[in-house]
């Protein structure tokens, strides 16, 4: 019989590229690093375009203010530039996040879908992974069955769940997005809910597909009480998250020009000031993108 840990542990062991491999090896060359987690749109499409996300899991003491860090790194493999956003958090509050034991809700949000542990200190610490990834999915799921129908197909209770994270999280993703997240691999959700809903002890019904959770009164009050104290310091969270990331995102001007580029078009020098002053630098990134529009505009009319 087939359990959640057996689903999540065969995602968590998914084959990656060598590029993924090597750079999630770099990434563990650093001080107490004890895990490296890939996850993201190229873990499911399996390219290096764009840019490449890594969780990156430490040991250490309890971080201080809002977590994780994060930064961008470009790196040379063979001549082929490889461009990573990392995120960078303790292993013991990356578990507590993922089993929400606190307010935030983007970790078991993330990590519900697909990951892969690239690297890894040591058996028992990738059993500490796959316990929280695990548990991402069991908090994920108890949460759909609360914000879901009373009755519906698994799509139904992950849409509704990603439709209130997306909001309650200030995510700016387009309308629909839940559904190109499902459409990637959905027999994995089909098979995945009633599995953490068992792992959660949820009760449910599944009449050829059509899934019925048996929530009594009392737990689903509790369950739409502790969502809506999520949603309420969503937003503050993440935008504190924001203006941390503005002050701390260690390769911000980098990665800043590299997006500009990527979707403009528009080649913005990298001076030693801007990667210095990203912060400073920006208005007159955005004069030069707005000046370069205006000049093309101009020499087609």
């Amino acid at each position: 019989m087939i359990t959640l840990g057996d689903v999540v542990r065969r995602q968590l062991h998914v084959p990656t590229i060598p590029a993924v491999r090597d750079l999630a090896a770099l990434l563990a060359d650093a001080p107490g690093v004890v895990a490296v987690l890939f996850y993201g749109s190229n873990l499911r499409t399996g390219a290096t375009e764009g840019v490449l996300d890594f969780y990156v899991l430490t040991a250490g003491p309890p971080e201080r203010g809002i977590w994780p860090t994060v930064s961008y790194r470009e790196v040379d493999r063979h001549g082929e530039m490889l461009r990573a956003k990392i995120a960078t958090m303790r292993l013991a509050t990356f578990a507590n996040a993922a089993a929400a034991r606190t307010l935030d809700t983007t970790i078991w949000t993330r990590f519900v879908q697909p990951s892969a542990l690239v690297w890894v200190r040591d058996q028992a610490t990738a059993t500490l992974v796959a316990n929280a990834i695990g548990d991402a999915a069991r908090s994920a799921a108890r949460f759909a069955a609360a914000l879901g129908p009373a009755t519906g197909t698994a799509d139904d209770y992950w849409r509704a769940l990603f439709r209130q994270t997306y909001a309650a999280e200030l995510r700016v993703e387009r309308k629909g997005r839940e559904g190109q997240i499902l459409a990637f691999d959905p027999s994995r959700y089909v098979e995945l809910l009633p599995l953490a809903w068992a792992a959660d002890g949820i009760a449910f019904r599944d009449e050829a597909g059509k899934l019925s959770p048996d929530l009594a009164p009392a737990r689903r009050r509790t369950l739409l009480h502790a969502w809506n104290r999520r949603r309420r310091a969503g937003k503050p969270l993440n935008v504190a998250r924001l203006v941390r990331a503005a002050f701390t995102f260690d390769g911000a001007a980098r990665y800043g020009v590299w997006k500009v580029e990527r979707h403009t078009g528009i080649v913005v020098p990298l001076t030693p000031w801007r990667e210095k002053h990203p912060i400073l630098a920006a208005p007159g990134v955005f004069w030069r993108v707005w000046r370069a529009r205006a000049q093309a505009g101009a020499k087609t009319v």
